[in-house]
């Protein structure tokens, strides 16, 4: 019987590999790493000779469907990792553990490393619930939606991460955003130049500017948002539909416009407040038809 083992790997420190990681991958017949030559440093370290092939997000549907016939053909374990901390969480992988899921193949997951988790852990803030986006989108207006979608969820904690050369630029945005906030950011998590930096959003954006190596080494936000309101879920609870009529009725939009800015506001994503649009075109079309 083939088994897909998902093995964590260290985020920084080599002394957070497992045991049982390291004994996985040695008994492996195959690994699936999503930079080679990255995780072949990391075998060399451990002194470990077990094939490898790549696996990442530019390769992911071809080389799924070669993995889960090897797996269906031959009893073979495979171990997938990725560059860093635990895979498919915001890095390549869930679609191969779905599809091999679907084809009854076991999947074993392997406890270890994550910036996720690692960040919340040390962060100072409450994480009963918390939500997780991964990296927010790069273009200025899908930045501003997502963050207003942040801003508008009733789950208080969020995630972020981040590349040095955005950093400052997202903490300015959340600051626009959610003025009242409370940041840990987390940067080179477990490395020898670990650093975070804590406090109101304006204190965070004040420590990263006088940071001399702000723009090195990657970053986790873990974030508070002191700005949500009850309110803002009430309204919400109208419906889109509601919305909608809303815009349609005081601002004298066709329902073009009427979309484009509930996306832009972050009360819906632009596909349903189109497929909302689409019924309101048609409860229209019935009431002028019924006349």
């Amino acid at each position: 019987m083939s088994i897909l083992y998902v093995v964590p790997t260290p985020i920084g420190n080599l002394g957070d590999m497992t045991g049982r990681a390291l004994e996985v991958l040695e008994s492996c017949d195959l690994i699936l790493a999503e930079d080679t030559r990255h995780t072949q440093k990391l075998l060399n370290h451990f002194n470990i000779r077990t094939k490898m092939i790549s696996y990442h997000k530019f390769n992911e549907k071809q080389r799924s469907e070669e993995i889960v016939q090897r797996l269906l053909n031959e009893e073979i374990k495979a171990a997938l990792v990725t560059d860093a901390g635990t895979p498919c969480i915001s890095d390549p992988g869930y679609e191969l553990v779905r599809e091999v899921r679907e084809k009854g193949i076991e999947v074993i997951g392997l406890a270890g490393p994550s910036a996720l988790t690692t960040a919340l852990s040390i962060s100072g803030i409450e994480t009963y619930e918390f939500a997780f986006y991964g990296f927010l989108p790069r273009k200025k207006s899908e930045l501003d939606a997502a963050l207003k979608r942040v801003l508008k969820n009733p789950v208080k904690t969020f995630v972020f991460y981040e590349s040095p050369k955005r950093i400052i630029n997202l903490i300015e945005k959340i600051k626009e955003h959610m003025p009242n906030a409370t940041l840990c950011v987390c940067k080179e998590l477990t490395k020898v130049h670990e650093k975070t930096f804590y406090g109101s959003v304006n204190d965070v954006l004040k420590q990263l500017r006088d940071h001399e190596e702000v723009e090195k080494g990657e970053y986790v936000i873990v974030g508070c948002n002191n700005d949500y309101k009850e309110a803002d879920v009430s309204s919400y609870r109208v419906g889109i539909h509601g919305i909608l009529f809303d815009k349609l009725i005081k601002n004298d939009y066709s329902l073009r416009e009427a979309v484009n800015e509930v996306a832009d506001e972050g009360l819906a994503s632009k596909n349903e407040a189109y497929k909302a649009s689409l019924e309101i075109k048609k409860f229209i079309e019935k009431l002028q038809g019924d006349k």
